[in-house]
């Protein structure tokens, strides 16, 4: 590996894109130039640069939306190695570039974002760039594991389950508590020790509630409830039950 690729804060490093992902990296990342925007060749001009020479990345993250990357990688120098931060796509859509992968698996806010602690999913098409994607995300404080591009969509689609759908799932019992004059604030430490169980334990052990305890009365009754208060929220609250219901069963079966 060149020097340059060696040490990941280098300032041969580029970030393309300006939303939220490329932002947070730059500013994890003090070394790294950028954000760019979308048609950067990876190059800079004498006049763009603040050193006042000509300046070529070795390393490009595009962290744009996936729909771009195509595009953004045919836009690079030959001989870059070129990176992409998307989940749920592999590294056909860098070709033909020598390239890798690094998927920070967590929410990044409008407030930015610190990748400390943090899983990241990586990949390389050669031995060197799997190499840097591992420093890359070492440097950032975030625990490396290899996804193989086969497996990409499945990983993807349990971490929007494990963060898009948990927000979804908690907005819709917020919509239904205020029917009942109350607020989130009164359902955050609830959900919060949720999480905290299944984390430490896994699902059926966590489980707790009427449908885990047999309570069918009580869960007529709940079901009663949505349908004459929120009866938008009914299919999802059925499709929960049964959800939870095989997770009891799990349950039951591991203990019988």
């Amino acid at each position: 590996m060149s020097p340059a690729l060696a040490t990941t804060t280098g300032e041969r490093t580029a970030v393309v894109g300006r939303g939220r992902m490329g932002s947070a990296l730059v500013a994890a990342m003090p070394h790294w130039r950028g954000p760019f925007g979308r048609g950067f060749d990876g190059t800079l001009t004498a006049i763009d640069d603040t050193h006042g020479t000509a300046w070529r990345a070795d390393v490009v993250v595009l962290a744009v939306p996936d729909g771009e990357i195509a595009r953004a990688a045919a836009s690079l120098h030959p001989g870059a190695l070129v990176g992409h931060t998307a989940g749920a796509l592999g590294l056909d859509v860098l070709a033909p570039h020598e390239c890798f992968a690094i998927h920070p698996l967590m929410t990044v806010p409008l407030t930015g974002a610190d990748f400390r602690g943090a899983g990241a999913a990586i990949a390389g098409s050669t031995p060197r760039a799997l190499d840097l994607a591992r420093t890359i995300a070492a440097d950032l404080g975030m625990h490396p594991f290899e996804i193989a591009d086969t497996d990409r969509s499945a990983y993807h689609a349990a971490a929007s389950i494990a963060s898009n759908f948990l927000v979804t799932l908690e907005d819709a019992a917020e919509t239904l508590l205020a029917t009942a004059g109350g607020d989130r604030r009164m359902l955050v430490p609830l959900a919060r020790a949720a999480l905290e169980n299944w984390a430490d334990h896994g699902g059926p052990a966590a489980l707790t509630g009427p449908i885990a305890r047999g309570d069918d009365a009580t869960v007529a009754r709940q079901r009663a409830a949505v349908a004459e208060r929120r009866p938008d929220l009914l299919a999802l609250f059925d499709a929960m039950c049964e959800r939870t219901r095989a997770l009891a069963a799990r349950r039951s079966s591991r203990t019988g």
